[in-house]
């Protein structure tokens, strides 16, 4: 007794329609395979499960599938690709045209591949390489200007800080100085060089002048120094002689 004719119609049973689905796949692609070695055809299946897995298969290597998709829109008028990737199959077989161009022409500035151009070719050439070459001369010396300029600034600065360095110096060597000879004055002079009685006591005067500035008071105090130094030493020679 032979087998029922089975209905064709959706499996609504998931289980039995996944095993379902299994079996007629697998059983599809070895009738692809058959039929690609019995008859020396060319096959290319793609398979895609409710799921969303693909399945594929072709009778050739990869790259051949795009041969047979050409060929199915050629030979059957079907627009298998929309608008737009027809606009950007074109436009990268514009860009591939560009390139090649342009290789082409940078070979040409290196001087490389010239003998097939002609005299207006080269002549173009060598205006392109004099313009370029005057661009880079143009662009060199101002760098060369700049690079100048800027050390020119860099020694001003340079002197500027050393003389405010001088300048600082020689403030705290005078410091040192006054320093030096403030603690000089500031000595008990020895008895016998003591200044005379007749001449002014130097502490009243400092006390006498507390209101003036310290600078007068010490010029003052050094005078008055000086001058009975002055007056011992002449009373001395007198003395001595």
């Amino acid at each position: 007794m032979g087998r029922g004719k089975i209905e064709i119609k959706r499996i609504e049973n998931s289980s039995n329609r996944q095993v379902t689905y299994s079996k007629r796949r697998n059983g599809i692609i070895k009738k692809a395979k058959e039929i690609t070695v019995l008859c020396d055809a060319k096959v290319s299946l793609i398979i895609i499960a409710s799921s969303g897995k693909m399945v594929d298969y072709c009778s050739d290597p990869p790259e051949t599938l795009k041969k047979i998709l050409d060929k199915y829109h050629s030979q059957s008028g079907k627009r298998l690709w929309d608008a737009k990737h027809e606009h950007l199959s074109n436009e990268v077989d514009r860009v591939k045209k560009d390139n090649d161009s342009m290789q082409v022409e940078l070979r040409h500035l290196k001087g490389e591949d010239i003998t097939s151009l002609n005299h207006v070719d080269l002549m173009t050439l060598e205006e392109a390489l004099e313009n370029g070459l005057a661009s880079i001369k143009d662009r060199k010396s101002k760098y060369v200007e700049a690079v100048i300029e800027n050390d020119r600034a860099l020694e001003e600065e340079r002197k500027r800080l050393t003389y405010q360095l001088h300048k600082v110096m020689k403030i705290e060597e005078n410091l040192r100085d006054m320093n030096y000879n403030n603690t000089t004055h500031g000595q008990q002079i020895p008895f016998s060089l003591r200044v005379q009685p007749n001449q002014p006591n130097l502490h009243d005067i400092i006390n006498s002048t507390s209101s003036s500035s310290s600078s007068s008071q010490y010029r003052h105090l050094c005078s008055l120094r000086l001058v009975g130094f002055a007056e011992i030493c002449c009373d001395f020679r007198v003395c001595g002689g």
